[in-house]
């Protein structure tokens, strides 16, 4: 019906609040703008037969509008069905690519060519090699290695656990439910299998009382699959004595051997007794604890010394970098103690977690993500384990949801007042600010106008002056008479309801680099972290500490942009160095052309929570960073963010 391009430009319609420019599509599919043209007129007649239509407007771009839902959701299932199939046999993008030559290589028991995977994919044997660097980058993080030998091709070689969960990542798609896994044409085994896989583990798991989320039990039954596959290939997993040992003593082994015996008959497998521990880890690891019918003795109970105290050493570290203020939240501290428990069971046996949700996460909770990371980099130095993506996004929803429960607590405005006729005046302003708005302001001082310059803005939420300021200052001015009256108190009244973001105060003209041209992501990041460097604002090891970052986890966040920054708070001050480039980059598995290099503040005491709502508008809003790529000078550029 449509190939995999048009798919791609109905997806960007659908999810763009505002219309989107040919050049905007352009760049994300990585297509010329005429490919983009003629590739809408087609869609256009065939949006029409399905109860909607693409309003095409001359320098604004296009937009999508639907008139009838039911006809247009039959398109979209129709287009999903025929994606399936499609996008597995001639994948078009080269994100796409990589993703089927992992899921190719995975499958494949035996040496495959070069010259084959080419011809497979109707590309050249250059652009295959280039795909290939990708496909190491993915597979270097599960400690996967491409194999070469001359005149036989390549094949993937690891551990047979991580090549396993490599398998879970990549054959099943992370955001299909069960059922749709079930449905999925992948070929790890028939459906008839995997249907009755399911049944045996939702059977045993019931009968022994074993608590699993939606997503450990999907996780459970893809696990499972990909173990009859290999175990009937001849790969089997293999664990140290004391680990089998460690593992036959618990309930779950049991749990296991009865899965494991109920599987071998119905499909005619046979399980060694390692495999069996292997089934029992995943049980171990994704056992979820029934926080609500606990009364507080149970839960404490339930997490032993070391756990409390590597969850106050988690807060604390998060604390002292991002200052979130939640580090006493009693509900995020038994949350995290429990998610903790089994998660140190996965990674005692090198066991992953699928994440569906890893995507929304990192998009619309980056400071939560960022504090994941942290909670990553304590548990590395505690127990000397590396945690990833999937895991630290888990971990960023507990503290997600504690930054959300402290913003329902009201929290007062700050000000200070500037006030030039002397200490009398002042103090008679504040008595009537506070008389009047109590728990609702905050008054941290008084100060004179020529000394403004020492006024600390990063604290403050705005300045209440009874005489004109004309100095610029990143946050807003409320101008007053000294006996307040008038519409005085009404203005203050609506800075305290208003919620502004000011982005002059974390951007500065000589930070912000427009138009330039590079190719890939440790350029970009050179010549930022060059530019810091030569102003004597960071030293030389901050390139290190930004890419460091970058291992962990892309800063790459979708529509074509990126936030690195370093792995930690580095700078005397918080900004950003901006640079857009005039071509999309590859970054991490997706394009990117808007790069904000995040500098935080060293020892930061401020709330980093405004800033990053700041970025997320820019991140989720097409038109504003179409708006920003097209600027040539920094005005342009600064009155798209005061907009």
């Amino acid at each position: 019906m449509l190939n995999n391009r048009q798919t791609s430009i109905l997806r960007e319609l659908i999810a763009a609040d505002s219309p989107i420019t040919s050049e905007f599509l352009a760049n994300i599919i990585q297509v010329t703008s005429r490919t983009i043209r003629n590739d809408i007129k087609e869609l256009e007649s065939l949006v029409e037969k399905y109860g909607s239509t693409i309003k095409s407007t001359r320098g604004t771009g296009y937009e999508l509008i639907i008139n009838d839902n039911q006809l247009f959701r039959k398109l979209l299932q129709e287009i999903s069905q025929d994606d399936i199939s499609r996008s597995e046999e001639h994948p078009d993008l080269p994100e796409e690519r990589v993703q089927y030559l992992i899921k190719r290589l995975l499958l494949e028991p035996n040496y495959v060519k070069l010259e084959d995977l080419a011809d497979e994919l109707f590309i050249s044997k250059s652009t295959i090699q280039n795909d290939l660097r990708d496909v190491k980058e993915v597979l270097n993080k599960y400690g996967i290695v491409l194999d070469k030998r001359p005149n036989y091709g390549i094949k993937l070689k690891g551990e047979e656990v991580k090549l396993r969960f490599c398998m879970s990542e990549y054959l099943f798609n992370r955001k299909k439910t069960e059922l749709d896994m079930i449905n999925e044409r992948v070929s790890i085994l028939p459906n008839s299998e995997l249907l009755e896989i399911k049944r045996v583990i939702l059977e045993e798991i019931q009968e022994h009382d074993i608590p699993l989320s939606d997503v450990a039990f999907n996780n459970l039954i893809i696990h499972i699959a990909i173990a009859c596959k290999r175990i009937r290939n001849q790969n089997y997993v293999s664990l140290y004595p004391d680990d089998l040992r460690d593992i036959i003593n618990q309930k779950e082994f049991e749990v296991a051997r009865k899965i494991v015996e109920k599987i071998e008959v119905q499909l005619d497998v046979v399980f060694p007794e390692a495999e069996v521990a292997y089934v029992a880890i995943h049980l171990l690891g994704t056992k979820m604890v029934a926080e609500s019918g606990l009364n507080g003795i149970e839960v404490e109970y339930l997490i032993n010394d070391d756990i409390h105290d590597l969850t106050k050493e988690i807060l604390l570290g998060i604390e002292e970098k991002l200052n979130l203020g939640i580090q006493n939240d009693k509900e995020l501290n038994i949350a995290l103690s429990l998610h903790l428990k089994p998660a140190i069971n996965r990674y005692k046996y090198g066991m992953n977690l699928r994440n569906p949700m890893i995507e929304e996460i990192k998009s619309n909770y980056p400071l939560a993500f960022e504090a994941g990371i942290i909670a990553g980099m304590v548990l590395k130095r505690k127990l000397g384990i590396n945690i990833e993506e999937s895991e630290i996004g888990y971990i960023a929803l507990h503290i997600g949801t504690a930054i959300e429960r402290k913003k329902m607590i009201h929290q007062p405005k700050k000000c200070m007042i500037v006030c030039a006729s002397g200490v009398g005046s002042a103090r008679l302003l504040t008595i009537k600010l506070q008389s009047k708005f109590r728990n609702q302001l905050e008054i941290l001082g008084t100060t004179e106008y020529y000394k403004l310059h020492e006024v600390p803005f990063h604290k403050l939420d705005f300045i209440v002056s009874t005489i004109p300021i004309s100095t610029p200052v990143p946050i807003p001015i409320i101008e007053v008479n000294t006996i307040l009256g008038g519409n005085d108190f009404e203005k203050i009244e609506m800075a305290l309801r208003e919620e502004k973001e000011y982005s002059l105060e974390y951007t500065k003209e000589d930070l912000v680099f427009l138009q330039e041209k590079f190719e890939t992501r440790e350029e970009v990041i050179q010549f930022l972290c060059g530019k810091l460097e030569s102003k004597g604002l960071v030293d030389d090891t901050f390139f290190h500490l930004v890419m460091e970052r970058e291992k962990i986890s892309s800063t790459a966040f979708g529509n074509l942009v990126a936030i690195p920054h370093p792995i930690m708070p580095k700078t005397d001050s918080t900004f950003w160095t901006v640079c857009t480039l005039q071509k999309p980059i590859e970054w991490g598995g997706k394009r990117v052309q808007f790069v904000c290099l995040l500098c935080v503040q060293k020892e930061n005491e401020t709330d980093l929570k405004k800033m990053y709502d700041l970025l997320i508008k820019v991140i989720d809003n097409e038109k504003i960073v179409q708006q920003l790529l097209k600027c040539t000078n920094y005005k342009q550029f600064i009155n798209i963010f005061l907009q």
